[in-house]
């Protein structure tokens, strides 16, 4: 690992890391950066055109947005058209497709739909309507799970009985090795996603290293962390000794966030959970607790266990790494950001999104 010295520059010590990955990567490599934030930063920086050719960056299944399924998508518009409910979401969810439309659609058609900015937005609009029943649609991994279990608590203490969540909260470790165990996937190795490591922390991903035999390094967000642990992977696969490693070492810590995590294990279970284009992975959802159910939208308004709905796009495969977005055949025709037919075009930390504007067709 290299370390960026007193008086060498952000530049200098890029053009070093840059140098080193060239002369060391002697070996095909499939690395996948598991987190949407990551995908958008390489595709704006242009890293892949100054890579060499042996490193192939595949964008994985770390954008919630684009991981939501259509059937979750479904359930939200059909509590949103309820006349007693109001649905509190991030507004990165309006325009993400479902069978038949999106929170948009719904909105447009009279659903009372909120942008929030936080749980607590929600709990807020809950105390201000006490004739309504709002529900927030919490969406997102271990980073946002615990903002959602929170705000459980607090409609806990404060007896607020007319807030519920939505949960379609996702686990990043249990995708990974649904991943890993498709025989028809190659991964050499993972740059794992920082925001989820702060509160996850490094343990929950040992697995990969130790059964999968893969090199797995936690990044950072900007171009020069990720080169940097790009460099690091290469150098594990060259010593033969795969590990967990943390390149993003000021924020991630082996153990995570404990307060965090503590908040998820309290308030959710791990269940059975569909994500979008990929199929029902077992163990992967955040389910909030029986004893909570009170507080739970799936429990209190009967919301139907997850079901597999067929999608129109390959953003599965995308987010497999089986594709890359050009090969999508609606991709950049009829599904572009402003018309988009997929997931993995809605969201700005989408694979597609982020190809179609900063133009890397040619991966």
């Amino acid at each position: 690992m290299m370390s960026n010295n007193v008086g060498v520059s952000e530049q200098q010590f890029l053009e070093l890391v840059l140098k080193a990955i060239s002369e060391t990567a002697d070996k095909q490599l499939r690395i996948m950066e598991v987190c949407g934030t990551h995908t958008m930063a390489i595709a704006r920086s242009g890293m892949k055109q100054v890579l060499p050719n042996t490193i192939t960056l595949l964008s994985g299944p770390g954008c919630p947005v684009c991981v939501t399924d259509v059937s979750d998508i479904d359930d939200a518009c059909i509590l949103a058209g309820r006349s007693d409910v109001i649905l509190a979401s991030y507004g990165d969810m309006l325009r993400v497709p479902g069978t038949s439309g999106s929170l948009t659609t719904a909105r447009i058609s009279g659903a009372d739909i909120r942008v929030i900015y936080s749980s607590f937005d929600a709990l807020r609009l809950a105390i201000d309507n006490p004739q309504r029943e709002v529900i927030l649609y919490g969406v997102g991994f271990e980073t946002t799970a615990p903002t959602s279990a929170v705000a459980i608590e607090a409609a806990i203490r404060a007896d607020i009985g007319n807030f519920s969540v939505l949960s379609v909260h996702k686990a990043v470790p249990p995708i990974l090795r649904f991943l890993l165990s498709d025989r028809d996937l190659s991964i050499d190795a993972f740059l794992l996603p920082g925001h989820v490591c702060t509160i996850a922390g490094t343990c929950d991903f040992d697995f990969i290293a130790e059964e999968y035999l893969r090199p797995c390094v936690v990044a950072g967000f900007e171009p020069v962390d990720i080169l940097e642990a790009i460099l690091m992977v290469i150098k594990q696969y060259q010593e033969n000794m795969p590990t967990v490693e943390v390149q993003y070492r000021r924020a991630v810590k082996a153990r995570g966030n404990t307060v965090g995590r503590q908040y998820i294990t309290r308030y959710f279970n791990l269940a059975d959970c569909v994500w979008r284009g990929i199929g029902l992975v077992p163990a992967s959802g955040f389910k909030i607790r029986d004893e909570y159910s009170k507080w739970d939208a799936r429990a209190k308004f009967n919301v139907s266990p997850p079901r597999v709905v067929a999608a129109g796009c390959v953003c599965g495969d995308i987010l497999k790494g089986k594709k890359q977005p050009p090969e999508c055949e609606y991709y950049g025709v009829n599904c572009t950001p402003a018309n988009p037919q997929g997931p993995c075009m809605v969201s700005e930390e989408g694979s597609c999104a982020a190809f179609y504007r900063y133009s890397c067709l040619g991966g």
